[in-house]
Formats: C-alpha cells, structure tokens, sequence
C-alpha cells in the first residue's frame, strides 16, 4: 500500500513495530515511525498529525483483537470533529458461508474472527469518517493463505492436501489490487461503511490445489482431519464456501488487475 499511494503523489508516515519493519517501509517511500501501536495515547497523537489513516497491521496471533480495539480507540479519539478519514480493515470472513456477498448481507463470522463484529460496530457507531475494507483472500508476490498453507501441504505421495473435499469457495484478490482499493477509498474523501475488496474471481479449493499440485495431484480430507492439522478454528474459517463480485468497489472506479489465483499457483510465483 506504501507503495500505491507514494505513487500517486501522497506523503505517507508508516507506524510500525521494529527497525525492520521501519526499514522495509522507508524502502518504499513512507516516512517510518517506531512506536508501540497497543500505546492508544502514542498512536492518537500520531493520527492527529496525519490528514488521514489507515490501519493495515496486525500481530498474526490472538492479541490482534486487543490491537485492533486499540487502534480503534485512537482513531476515534483523534479524528472526532474532524472530516478526517479512517479506514479500517476487516476480511471477507466475516459474512460466512455466502454465495453472493454483498456489504448488506448478514454478518455470520467463524469463531476465529467472531471478535471483529463489536470492534467494528463501535467504529460505525463513532463519530468520525470510517470505512472498513473487507478483502478477499489475498494473494501475491508469494504471500498469502493459498501460497503459505495450501500449497505446500503435501502428504507422504507429494500430493497436495485439500482441506475438506475442496468444494468450497475462497473470493480471491491479487494484494496490489488491494492496495489500489484502499488508495481510492482515501482519496474519495467520505465514509463509505463497510466495504467488501474482492476480484470476482471465486475458485474452489479443489481448483487451486490442482493448479499447485500439477503432475502430483491432490488428496481429499476429511473435515475432521483438516481440522486436526490446522486446528479447528482455523480450519472452519478456511471451510467456509464464499463467492462475491466487489460490485460496490468497481462503483468507486476500483479495477482490479491482478494475475489470477489460479495462475499464479500453476507457475508457482
């Protein structure tokens, strides 16, 4: 994202963590600070100074919840009475089992991430200019779900391990795709509520598990398995079956380019 925006013009301050993480930031262009993002007070005066924010980290562990609170909680402090914009993000899991998702439809999240509904509610509730951006599964530049677990989840035959039968669906989206949206919803100036960041592009399980496994092929597992392997609230989220358009981003002028999920597991990139 620091690189999307520093493109088009922005000057952008990155609150991070550690000196790596300031390191890879002023890489790219943004203007790193360290600091301790659970320090609400620290953070709110670093939002105060800014002309917008948005909020992209996360600890990759439990105490995501409380950061998110935290952020939250500072964005809310910092920007009331101001037309400042806030975006926040939230992911595509959150609706549930889905064919069609859309920003309307029911809120139905796994227990893994059951926690983001009340966080994010406050933020709707708040005052200040909010917009939550819900991504699909995001993919590129060999990060991601589908390169980092599926892939390379082979069993003793090389065949690459399905979670479940592999019927389900994961919406999908390229991460530079990602970083365009969240440009464009800065620069679009007015909240926009919740707003879901998905290519349209829907694939199965079974579909990207074949197009990683090539020659190898790919073994079915029961649900109970899976859940085993990957734990049991992890892999429910992984078995929800979801589809969705990202209709209302297009509306905005998002377009989203990125190589497909699916291509990009076959050449393996």
């Amino acid at each position: 994202m620091v690189r999307e925006l520093v493109a088009a013009g922005h000057a952008v301050t990155a609150l991070v963590r550690s000196d790596e993480a300031a390191g890879k930031a002023g890489k790219h262009g943004a203007d790193p600070i360290v600091g301790d993002l659970f320090d609400g007070a620290w953070t709110a005066e670093r939002f105060a100074e800014a002309d917008a924010a948005a909020h992209i980290a996360a600890t990759g562990g439990p105490d995501t919840a409380d950061l998110d609170r935290t952020i939250v909680g500072a964005a809310v402090e910092a920007f009331r009475g101001t037309a400042k914009q806030f975006v926040h993000t939230s992911g595509i899991w959150l609706w549930g089992d889905n064919a069609d998702i859309t920003e309307t439809s029911p809120l139905q999240p796994p227990a893994l991430t059951a926690w983001r509904v009340p966080v994010e509610q406050s933020l709707l509730d708040s005052p200040i200019a909010a917009t939550i951006v819900a991504p699909g599964i995001v993919y590129g530049h060999g990060g991601g779900i589908p390169a980092g677990v599926l892939a390379p989840a082979r069993d003793d035959q090389g065949r690459v391990r399905l979670i479940g039968d592999g019927s389900q669906h994961w919406t999908s989206v390229h991460v530079d795709d990602v970083a365009s949206a969240y440009r464009i919803v800065l620069e679009h100036g007015s909240p926009l509520g919740r707003l879901v960041i998905a290519s349209g592009t829907n694939p199965t399980v079974l579909e990207l598990a074949e197009a990683a496994a090539g020659a190898a092929g790919v073994a079915p597992e029961n649900v109970e398995d899976s859940r085993g392997r990957l734990g049991a609230a992890f892999a429910d989220a992984l078995l929800l079956d979801q589809q969705a358009s990202g209709a209302r981003a297009r509306e905005l002028g998002w377009n989203p380019v990125g190589v497909s999920l699916v291509s990009q597991l076959r050449s393996g990139t």
